[in-house]
């Protein structure tokens, strides 16, 4: 695997310190999905579990989307990969779906959270729209980011161990 990561500044700011960690975990993702085939990237973990690659690509693309420009900027936008009738559908409906589509996908998003969190003042702004009402501030929302990334570059670490043996940080 060809590692593309940029290692967080061991001093910074907080809100530099925050982004750089969240920019690292959201590279460790691509560098656990790099190298391998549409084929590979589609592989289940164990049954009954829909879990792979491509399914946690998906799904990343669609937390970024709801945190950063749903909540945070407020943006009337429907979600990627699921729905109400299709809870799962990041993960249950990777058989034919495109690799080169998703990563696109999640690089756009990426791209449009690192946006909308660059307009915020400060780290206490808080988000435009509700989640079960509370209106989160950017600081916990960036945490809430390296938390979830950290908890599914996880998963992708065994995934990518069970597909080809690699394994790395």
């Amino acid at each position: 695997m060809t590692d593309t990561r940029i290692d967080p500044p061991p001093v910074a700011d907080e809100r530099e310190m925050l982004t750089s960690w969240l920019d690292w975990h959201r590279e460790t993702l691509a560098v656990k999905c790099a190298g391998l085939t549409e084929e590979q990237l589609r592989l289940r973990s164990a049954p009954p579990s829909t879990l792979s690659l491509l399914g946690l690509v998906r799904h990343m693309a669609d937390v970024e989307r709801s945190w950063f420009r749903r909540r945070l900027n407020g943006e009337d936008l429907d979600f990627i990969y699921f729905n109400e009738d299709d809870p799962d559908g990041e993960f249950d409906n990777v058989g034919t779906a495109s690799a080169e589509e998703a990563f696109a996908t999640w690089r756009a998003e990426v791209d449009g959270a690192r946006a909308a969190a660059a307009a915020c003042p400060d780290l206490d702004t808080l988000a435009k729209r509700e989640r079960e009402g509370v209106r989160y501030s950017l600081r916990w929302i960036l945490v809430h980011m390296i938390e979830e990334y950290a908890r599914h570059n996880g998963h992708a670490d065994i995934l990518r161990e069970r597909i080809d043996g690699v394994t790395g940080e």
